[in-house]
């Protein structure tokens, strides 16, 4: 079937331009929705090779911080954004099998992780078990794995400084022996005044306000 032509002002006859077929488009959408819903097992990493470990606190909106969107990264959270073993166990599994190659960890100013004590929160534990821990399984899930030796002050990891647990935390994760020493791990602070991330230690209300 021939092409459609039309006329120019200068006389000649011109094709328009080919249109590609519809069935293409169709199975560029089969294909993405293919690979949407079956990427673990296809092999395909998240869209930024990234995985983020961030404080549950409900005041951090980790995509819009980082901006990200849904599929770009993997992202762990738990209280105080603290580099567990079970994150650990995560960032393993996500850069030697997924292709990860960037662990971003975000905590923030205002933690409740630095709300209270180590003797407050052990005294709030013991309160709830009528006051024996000895015999609480912490790692119910797995129970072959548990904090040994540790006191419950330890397994819970209170804060004092958001700054230096933040930078001690990259320290962790980059010199661990399960994560790949070609991984860049990067750490911020998000400060819920002012709605921004900073680096640890970057303070800039007291460069600010303060006399050089």
């Amino acid at each position: 079937m021939p092409h459609h032509t039309h006329g120019s002002d200068d006389g000649h006859e011109h094709s328009e331009p080919e249109a590609g077929h519809v069935h293409e488009s169709v199975d560029d959408g089969v294909d993405a929705r293919d690979d949407w819903a079956r990427r673990r097992r296809k092999g395909i990493p998240t869209d930024k090779q990234l995985l983020v470990v961030a404080c549950m606190d409900e005041r951090i909106p980790v995509e819009d911080a980082l901006g990200l969107s849904l599929g770009d990264a993997q992202i762990y959270r738990n209280a105080g954004g603290k580099v567990t073993d079970d994150v650990i166990r995560s960032a393993a599994l996500t850069t030697q099998y997924f292709d990860t190659t960037e662990i971003i960890v975000v905590n923030h100013t205002d933690c409740g992780m630095m709300s209270a004590s180590d003797e407050d929160i052990v005294a709030g534990f013991e309160a709830a078990v009528d006051g024996d821990l000895d015999d609480i399984d912490l790692d119910p899930a797995l129970p072959e794995l548990n904090i040994g030796d540790a006191s419950i002050a330890e397994w819970v990891r209170m804060t004092d400084d958001i700054d230096a647990a933040c930078a001690a935390q990259v320290e962790y994760l980059e010199n661990h022996e399960l994560i790949p020493d070609d991984v860049t791990v990067t750490g911020y602070v998000y400060e819920v005044e002012s709605g921004h991330l900073r680096r640890p230690g970057e303070r800039v209300a007291e460069q600010v306000n303060e006399r050089v």
